[in-house]
């Protein structure tokens, strides 16, 4: 003991120093349980309102990418990026001397074909033994065959030129310029019709069962942050988006404004929000207020300088809000 009080007077700094630590910490700890203790809300009328929202990007419904059928020499180009195409309208040919050459020999072909058959049919028409009767046959199938090369070399002739099957902008040309040697990898021409677009968004498995066909929501486009366009769902995929990490789907939004002057452009990102539930001036306290007793729900509320337990019949739970249906009233005051 002696040795205690002698190593206490010796070092009477250090244990100041010890008891004070020790002492700051025992009053942290009352404050903190007065603190927690002391945490109060006071009970009011509110609007409640849960929603869902996702990323996407402007796209479109009719957008093509064209090539040609073949190689060949790129004879001309009609168009440049951002020239804007009417339906069946040719924006590209390749060198078409070739095939109309053979076109052309095919047509004599057929026209030497044409004539022995007639020939043969004006020399045979009388006799029907079955010698004559095939050589007939014979006659026609060569015939047949005569036209059919023609119409294949005609479509070889049609191949050689590009058209466009859509209305629309466009937006990329592979190989600009005419005289050059292609393949159909080459030549590509990108069309998109900007009368079509849509809202797309990549929608998470457990958040597209909240949604439905026709719910209507709200697009802030990061381009535009303080335009808010209506939209609709138009489309929900029924299977997965194919190469995503997640089961995601597909959903598209209505897009309907006036997109005359090509404001609003394919790949512009932005947000959709919906509103899933809401509630108009309901009683409403925050969730961790709320506690359990057995299947009773109460909360602490303080009568007469007292906490006493005040059992409540609470409603639905909308963003961390708990709607009261009765046992509180505005302006009464609960502790946690």
């Amino acid at each position: 003991m002696k040795k205690i009080f002698g190593f206490i007077k010796k070092h009477w700094k250090i244990a100041i120093i010890v008891v004070a630590l020790l002492g700051f910490g025992i009053y942290r700890q009352v404050s903190s349980a007065k603190e927690k203790s002391d945490t109060s809300y006071t009970v009011k009328k509110q609007n409640l309102k849960e929603t869902l929202a996702f990323a996407g990007d402007i796209d479109a419904e009719e957008k093509v990418t064209l090539r040609f059928q073949t190689s060949g020499r790129l004879n001309w180009v009609g168009v440049k990026e951002g020239d804007y195409v009417k339906k069946y309208q040719v924006i590209a040919t390749l060198d078409q001397r070739e095939i109309k050459k053979t076109l052309e020999k095919k047509l004599l072909t057929y026209s030497s074909e044409r004539a022995d058959f007639d020939q043969n049919k004006d020399d045979y028409e009388t006799i029907t033994s079955d010698t004559v009767k095939r050589i007939l046959e014979k006659a026609q199938y060569d015939l047949n065959s005569s036209i059919l090369d023609v119409e294949i070399q005609n479509l070889a002739v049609e191949y050689s030129r590009l058209f466009t099957p859509i209305t629309g902008i466009v937006t990329s040309i592979g190989s600009p310029y005419a005289g050059v040697n292609i393949t159909p990898a080459q030549a590509e021409f990108e069309v998109i019709n900007p009368d079509t677009i849509f809202f797309s968004a990549l929608v998470d498995q457990a958040e597209v069962v909240s949604l439905e066909e026709g719910k209507q929501g709200v697009i802030s486009l990061d381009s535009f942050p303080d335009e808010k366009i209506k939209t609709k769902i138009t489309s929900i995929s029924f299977i997965p988006e194919a190469g995503e990490s997640g089961s995601v789907y597909r959903t598209k939004l209505e897009f309907d404004v006036d997109n005359s002057t090509y404001k609003y452009r394919a790949g512009m990102t932005g947000d959709v929000e919906f509103v899933l539930q809401e509630k108009k001036n309901v009683l409403a306290v925050p969730s961790e207020f709320v506690k359990k007793d057995g299947s009773k729900s109460y909360v602490d509320i303080k009568i007469n300088n007292k906490i006493e337990k005040s059992y409540v019949t609470v409603g639905e739970t909308i963003d961390d809000m708990t709607e009261i249906k009765s046992g509180l009233k505005a302006g009464d005051v609960i502790y946690d």
